[in-house]
């Protein structure tokens, strides 16, 4: 038994799991806000429903979005017009396009995340990854293996059609991969793509315009690792702890369903209602063993579903407007991506630490917390821990 166990134990890692490099891709097609709606009321051929753009510019100009990043353009749309229709059958033309994409940007966004790591891509023990944008066998892991080129003995996790919440999924799966296999070094990518949700406006369905005004395209990567070799590795954060869980009376909050039309999406309750009135449970669960309990000592990380759940967290908490900076500037230039938001916020997060001079990533703050809300109503919430802002570790070729 003394043999089982310390074998056992041999497998395991001392320290936390860390974010060593990170790294995010969008498309070249950029769209301003200003000017979407004309756009998309004329790329759908709506442009008779008046009364609907004009909803429909108001919901773009309260966005609190200047811009997006897109893979459709109006020559592919101009190709495939049941993709501008509401409900059109298009779920093949749509595959056509994701199954293809979601890996390529994915690849974007891991290589610069490998290129920061600066260590040679074989030492890649597992790869997750992430996306809500379509389905298919092999799977999306699968093609950004080879797309990368990584070892054929590399272990893959596919996860599809987890929606906002899952920038928090991977980071705790990756968490428990890093912590319980000694010298894993985890390879996550999510990767989002919304030709799959894009469709014309309903004058019935106007969550469904919700999304259009507010999704945008966008994947970002990161390695992570536990017990980092600090001469060749630079820790930025490590995961201290991650909990999921379902909000009371939520359910058919946020639902999104995969059809011949494409991935529709629903939102049949008050959902910046539901995740402040809950948010604070979350909180105490997670940082009331380390004796925290002002939420304004702590840098936060939110996934920007929208203006909306951000001003009701910062009120229900009575946060500092500072709190939700760089998720508010994510928001504003990208939109939300679903599950690619929170590692982009933590991107920069940890770039304004570094050009700020401060101390330690995170705003110089020592904890934080991310938080990933999506269907069911699930949320993720993730415990991080600023590491000292160090000099460029040595970069291999």
């Amino acid at each position: 038994m003394a043999n089982i166990e310390e074998f056992r134990r041999a497998q395991r890692a001392e320290g936390p799991a860390t974010v060593l490099a990170i790294g995010t891709a969008t498309p070249s097609n950029v769209v301003y806000q200003s000017e979407y709606p004309d756009y998309y009321f004329r790329i759908t051929n709506s442009e008779h429903l008046t009364d609907l753009k004009e909803k429909f510019k108001r919901m773009c100009d309260k966005s609190m979005i200047r811009k997006r990043y897109m893979h459709l353009d109006e020559e592919i749309l101009k190709q495939n017009p049941d993709m501008c229709a509401y409900m059109a059958p298009s779920l093949d033309a749509r595959q056509d396009i994701v199954v293809v994409e979601v890996p390529k940007l994915g690849k974007a966004a891991a290589s610069a995340a490998i290129k920061e790591w600066g260590r040679p891509k074989s030492l890649i023990t597992h790869v997750v990854f992430c996306t809500t944008s379509g389905v298919d066998m092999p799977g999306a892991d699968y093609q950004l293996t080879k797309l990368l080129g990584l070892r054929p003995s590399v272990n893959r996790l596919m996860m599809y059609q987890q929606g906002c919440f899952a920038g928090g999924t991977v980071l705790r799966v990756a968490k428990d991969l890093a912590e319980n296999n000694r010298g894993a070094r985890v390879l996550v990518v999510c990767s989002e793509v919304t030709a799959v949700t894009f469709r014309g406006p309903s004058e019935t369905h106007l969550d469904s315009l919700v999304g259009q005004a507010l999704f945008g395209d966008g994947a970002a990567a990161m390695i992570i690792g536990s017990d980092p070799d600090v001469s060749v590795e630079r820790p930025l954060f490590q995961l201290m702890y991650a909990q999921q869980t379902i909000v009371p009376d939520s359910q058919g909050a946020i639902d999104g369903h995969l059809r011949e039309v494409g991935l529709t999406f629903h939102l049949l309750k008050d959902v910046p209602g539901l995740i402040s009135k809950n948010i604070e449970k979350s909180l105490v669960e997670a940082f009331g063993p380390l004796g925290i309990s002002d939420w304004n000592s702590i840098f936060w990380v939110a996934h920007p579903g929208g203006p909306a759940i951000l001003d009701a967290v910062e009120d229900k908490l009575g946060l500092e407007k500072a709190k939700m900076g760089a998720t508010r500037e994510v928001l504003k230039e990208y939109g939300n991506m679903s599950s690619a938001c929170v590692i982009f916020i933590l991107d920069e997060m940890r770039k304004r630490s570094a050009e700020g001079g401060k101390a330690t990533y995170g705003e110089g703050l020592d904890m934080g917390v991310l938080f990933g809300f999506g269907p069911g109503l699930t949320v993720e919430c993730v415990v991080l821990k600023g590491c000292p802002v160090a000099a460029p570790c040595v970069i291999h070729s």
